[in-house]
């Protein structure tokens, strides 16, 4: 792992790194769904780093089902710790953890790009089967820019898809410079838009952001 894991992926702890963890944040050993979190084989999520966070440390994210609180727990580990690490999920196979309700949309969504991908409520419900989706969960995908010809038409297919989905559609268009809210670069080319990369949030305007670079 010698690159930087990008922002999103899902990797899992090794059992020592886990109890390091443990020993750095006694107030998440009491909470026994999180002192068990890596021995179960559950994932966590890599963020953006934040300034409380230790330099040369990874900057993970572990988001609690509603019925522990839906707390949102910040952590680290050393690349040392980590055994494993993947995208997030496709949405193709996250689907068969979706309600009944949203089976149509997500098929409208993967016949517009199959390569899409889920992070948030759904992600969380398919690889660790504890429930995280409720009435009120967002769907939040990651378009690749990369896979999209033209972005144009990406965009308004997947607004055509919000306006009659029972849930909303959230998430971003991802590409070599990090992911930009989806809503945002249905703009024009001058709009400036918020880019979250491994490093933070830059700006720039749609246009660079399409074109696949930073102004």
């Amino acid at each position: 792992m010698l690159e930087p894991l990008a922002r999103h992926s899902m990797v899992k702890a090794s059992t020592a790194g886990w109890t390091a963890v443990m020993n750095r944040y006694p107030e998440l050993a009491s909470e026994p769904i999180v002192a068990g979190w890596a021995h179960a084989g559950r994932p966590l999520i890599v963020r953006r780093p934040a300034c409380s966070d230790t330099a040369g440390l990874v900057p993970l994210g572990l988001p609690l089902p509603p019925s522990h609180g839906k707390q949102r727990i910040a952590v680290s580990l050393a690349t040392a710790d980590i055994v494993a690490s993947a995208p997030p999920p496709l949405l193709a196979d996250a689907a068969a953890a979706a309600p009944a309700t949203w089976h149509a949309t997500i098929e409208k969504l993967l016949r517009l790009l199959p390569e899409i991908r889920t992070y948030g409520s759904l992600a969380w419900q398919h690889l660790t089967g504890l429930p995280y989706l409720s009435d009120s969960s967002d769907l939040d995908l990651l378009w690749p820019l990369s896979a999209a010809k033209q972005a144009g038409p990406l965009l308004s297919d997947i607004a055509r898809i919000a306006k009659q989905a029972p849930m909303r559609l959230d998430g971003e268009i991802t590409g070599p410079t990090g992911g930009v809210q989806w809503r945002e670069l249905t703009g024009t080319d001058a709009d400036e838009v918020l880019v979250k990369g491994e490093g933070g949030v830059t700006t720039t305007t749609r246009a660079a952001f399409l074109a696949g670079h930073v102004s």
